[in-house]
């Protein structure tokens, strides 16, 4: 084999680099756009200053911020007789401060929407009413990450237990209740994978059946179906936020039973109450009151085409009802495909008063300019309205992204339109009347990201919260919340 001498390498080298010169200079920040693929390259400006990792100081930020709060045939059916004494749901009150280390950003229709849920909210020990407060958010709060910590406070502030409503099976881990079904259950979203036809959904967004949706005709008609038992099982969770774990009363919520279906309700392996569901299509709700927290409720449903379950909904007597509901790699443009009767029947029936919505993380990473950015603003601002036309009068919260964090050269760094997103998810919420809470301005704003994961209040995808950080963020949330309360209260006669 021929042996290269060393020079001529040299030259080769040198040569290389001369070709690559002219790139290096003239190459643009954000590469070139091929179609088809893009192709970036090392400018002469991150030469000559190589980029270094930014950090953002956390401890001024979170000064003020208390997280000391530790998880810790009819007739002859049988008939659950037993019933609650209607005292669950008293709150410890005390004293609320006015200033926060963030804020909700309010415009005036806002701040009356807001005015009218907090005489609703400060009256509920003394009128012994229940309200709802429903949390849509992405994978951020999934498995009532957020959610479970909010719920705490405002029901050990204002009164309620239970964690209100929860799926009717439920596909991901979670530490305030436990759940098991049957295999023949099939979960259906408005948001991704199995829909239903008729997008009878209800509040959660997802709903339950065991056989599929027929139609009864010359194909499908009864006597050609099979008949079907499946259960879902429902039960305390003992790691669950003190408030969450106790209930007494139990619903269950569905529509579209077309056909005889019979259900038996099982405590503790004994047989309670039995029940032949309504056969209109319509939305209905199986009511059970306890004296106390009940053991593990086990749902049996027997019959040849399913009902829809939407939800069940675990509650105290009277108080606030605060409700997670996580749509894994959903932007938050799901509730026009919601069947708006069975929207607005369980929002009524729940006494639904403010609705938080928290999405934009999983569009950041899609935007490829600001006109994509405004579309999607747009596309959520139809979302907002929705919502509120199916609970007129009632307050809607949106927290928008939170910081999120990109590879770029060795750097982790914001992507590059999240704070445009931010900025442009501002301005819908103020155009519908709607409160906004800025979580990546409260991380920290740009760069944040990275800094939370140091401090391992953010996982190592950059994008979610561990639960040392959703805590953080949750306490600075309802900090903001609780804020505008006092003022409020201060203010009022």
């Amino acid at each position: 084999m021929k042996q290269i001498k060393p020079y001529i390498v040299v030259l080769y080298i040198l040569g290389v680099l001369l070709l690559l010169t002219p790139v290096l200079i003239f190459a643009p920040e954000d590469g070139w756009d091929l179609g088809f693929t893009k192709v970036e390259f090392l400018t002469l400006d991150n030469y000559i200053h190589p980029k270094e990792q930014e950090e953002v100081d956390l401890n001024e930020i979170l000064v003020e911020v208390d997280t000391s709060m530790v998880v810790t045939d009819i007739d002859s059916l049988i008939k659950y007789q037993g019933e609650s004494n209607g005292d669950l749901g008293a709150g410890d009150g005390g004293e609320v401060k006015e200033k926060a280390e963030t804020g909700l950003i309010l415009n005036d229709g806002a701040k009356n929407n807001l005015a009218k849920f907090f005489s609703e909210i400060a009256n509920l020990s003394s009128t012994r009413k229940k309200i709802s407060i429903l949390h849509y958010g992405d994978s951020q709060i999934e498995g009532d990450r957020m959610t479970s910590y909010i719920r705490q406070k405002l029901q050990k502030q204002f009164g309620g237990y239970g964690p209100g409503f929860i799926p009717a099976t439920n596909a991901y881990n979670t530490f305030t209740f436990k759940q098991t079904f049957s295999e023949n259950f099939t979960r259906y979203t408005a948001f991704g994978g199995p829909k239903l036809s008729n997008s009878k959904y209800g509040v959660m967004a997802s709903a339950s059946r065991f056989p599929p949706e027929y139609t009864l005709d010359s194909l499908f008609t009864l006597d050609s179906l099979e008949e079907q038992t499946a259960w879902i099982e429902i039960g305390v969770s003992k790691v669950a936020y003190s408030r969450a774990k106790v209930y007494n009363n139990v619903k269950m919520h569905y529509n579209s039973c077309v056909a005889p279906t019979m259900l038996r309700v099982y405590e503790g392996g004994n047989l309670i109450h039995e029940e032949a569901l309504i056969e209109d299509g319509g939305q209905h709700t199986v009511k059970l009151s306890f004296p106390s927290t009940p053991e593990t409720l086990k749902y049996e449903f027997t019959g040849k085409i399913s009902p829809t379950i939407c939800a069940f909904s675990l509650e105290g007597d009277y108080g606030v009802q605060v409700a997670n509901i996580a749509m894994r790699g959903s932007s938050g443009t799901v509730f026009n495909r919601i069947n708006n009767a069975s929207l607005r029947s369980m929002y009524a029936e729940s006494n639904t008063k403010l609705v938080i919505m928290q999405f934009g993380g999983n569009s950041v990473p899609f935007f490829k300019d600001s006109t994509g950015v405004t579309a999607y603003a747009n596309w959520f601002k139809s979302q907002i309205r929705t919502v509120k036309n199916s609970m007129p009068g009632s307050m809607v919260i949106v927290i928008g992204p939170s910081d999120m964090s990109q590879l770029n050269d060795g750097i982790y760094e914001t992507y590059k339109f999240l704070p445009f997103c931010v900025e442009e998810m501002k301005r819908v919420a103020a155009e519908s009347d709607a409160g906004y809470w800025d979580l990546y301005a409260s991380m920290g704003g740009k760069n944040s990201m990275y800094s939370w994961v140091e401090k391992g209040w953010a996982g190592k995808d950059y994008i979610h919260f561990s639960n040392a950080g959703a805590k953080f963020a949750s306490q600075m949330c309802y900090d903001a919340f609780i804020a505008e309360y006092a003022k409020w209260k201060s203010q009022t006669p």
